[in-house]
């Protein structure tokens, strides 16, 4: 079958989540120009980030992925970047104390701009207009004529995506990250809650550690590793004519890249395996995550993990559950007998975010925190009895100090949720409930290593 595919051998099967644009001239000549735009990211980053989720595979490291539900053309500023990338940093360090072995950033950012929606229409009064789709595809505002899929939104789209990633690469490598720096992430509202007392304790720690190693010779300005982190973008592969566009033939190795972020995963919505998302994916070798929702059974997770990943290669797949805390018992065992038993290698991670969403009785979407946590908790217990490794974590969360999930220890209610409302699809953590999160699993981590 690998020997068919070609970049654009999804356009030949079934489809869905995509949008319908009026002018297909403007589309092509759209995608015409995206083609020939720079690559995003390289294939030797892509290589990288496989090779340190086989570690996760292996149960040598921890993945965490973070960041917005949907990036938006009007939030971007890089306040904004800056602060949920310090939110993954801080995270990152309670989890490696935690868990005592590296943990993989990867950032939901630089692309997440396309959102796949539960009905093709959206109804407010007597107006029914098309539902919004993420910026890359048509603009949140209830207005018919900005409603309409504008295939020129791909191009901001890639010029934004290129803006974040060069402000990332600078934070990464061009000394922000350095360790020596761990107490200057504890700011803003964070520094000032029980969550930033807790990190500052975990930053004390970290300080006396370097001064002990600054004694004996070792320091940043020795050991690079000290002083800049490795951190990957990803976004989900929904709308596959701009993925296409950005796919290009690795000059090194000769293997076909999605150039447009290191990793790509497919939403539980667009698995079908004879569907165009699993055969556009299945051809590029870029890390792929999946979601693993309710509807999925044993054997067509087997079936998918086949199509993917037919060389069984550790780091190439990351199965991404996402059943909600109440659902997670009845789904989960089940489907890791079945992996274990064909002795398929995988990262599993959690998503404790999308099967825990309710609607509020003032009618805002929201997520309880105590659901989240408890999913966190299940999954890795989960893992634990069946003798596998429970390897990362993948949350919508942002660093701004937002009202949109229930609870924690601002204990955020039903009335707050007005307060600070700006997600542009799903309600995120805020800074706050995500590093309740890390604590969480670092505690629990900590214990199984004890």
């Amino acid at each position: 079958m690998a020997n068919k595919w070609s970049k654009d051998s999804w356009r030949n099967k079934p489809i869905v989540q995509v949008p319908e644009y009026d002018d297909q001239k403007a589309l092509e000549k759209v995608e015409k120009r995206l083609s020939s735009y720079p690559p995003l990211v390289f294939a030797g980053e892509a290589r990288r980030l496989k090779e340190h989720l086989a570690k996760v595979c292996r149960g040598e490291a921890f993945l965490l992925q973070g960041g917005d539900c949907a990036e938006s053309f009007a939030e971007h500023n890089p306040d904004n970047i800056r602060d949920t990338f310090r939110v993954i940093l801080q995270m990152a360090i309670v989890l490696t104390f935690g868990a005592g072995c590296p943990v993989i950033k990867v950032g939901r950012i630089a692309g997440q701009f396309a959102k796949p929606r539960s009905a093709p229409l959206e109804k407010q009064g007597e107006i029914e207009l098309p539902s919004y789709r993420g910026d890359i595809i048509n603009n949140i505002e209830f207005v018919e004529d900005l409603r309409i899929p504008d295939p020129e939104r791909q191009i901001m789209a890639y010029r934004q995506s290129a803006s974040t990633l060069n402000l990332l690469r600078a934070f990464a490598q061009g000394g922000y990250a350095n360790l020596d720096h761990v107490h200057k992430w504890n700011m803003g509202f964070v520094k000032e809650s029980k969550q930033g007392e807790q990190y500052e304790q975990v930053a004390n720690r970290i300080s006396e550690t370097l001064d002990f190693m600054d004694a004996v010779g070792i320091n940043s300005n020795t050991t690079p590793e000290l002083r800049s982190v490795d951190f990957y973008t990803s976004h989900e592969s929904l709308l596959l004519g701009y993925e296409e566009c950005l796919t290009r033939v690795d000059s090194t190795s000769g293997d076909w890249y999605d150039t447009s972020a290191h990793m790509l995963w497919i939403g539980d919505r667009t698995r079908q395996p004879d569907g165009a998302h699993i055969e556009f994916v299945r051809g590029i070798k870029n890390p792929i995550g999946m979601k693993c929702g309710p509807s999925l059974d044993s054997d067509e997770l087997l079936k998918l993990i086949d199509l993917i990943n037919p060389s069984n290669e550790e780091g190439r797949l990351t199965l991404i559950t996402r059943y909600g805390a109440d659902n997670l018992d009845d789904h989960l065992p089940k489907l890791i007998r079945a992996v274990e038993k064909e002795g398929k290698k995988v990262v599993w991670s959690c998503d404790p975010m999308h099967g825990n969403t309710i609607k509020a009785s003032n009618g805002y979407k929201t997520r309880p925190l105590d659901s989240i946590l408890t999913e966190v908790k299940q999954f890795i217990d989960i893992h634990e009895s069946e003798g596998t490794y429970a390897g990362g974590v993948h949350i919508e969360m942002t660093g701004q100090n937002v009202t949109e999930c229930l609870g924690g220890t601002q204990k955020i209610s039903e009335e707050d949720l007005t307060h600070r409302y700006h997600t542009h699809c799903d309600p995120r953590l805020n800074a706050n409930q995500a590093l309740d999160l890390s604590f969480l699993i670092s505690e629990r981590l900590k214990e199984l290593r004890s």
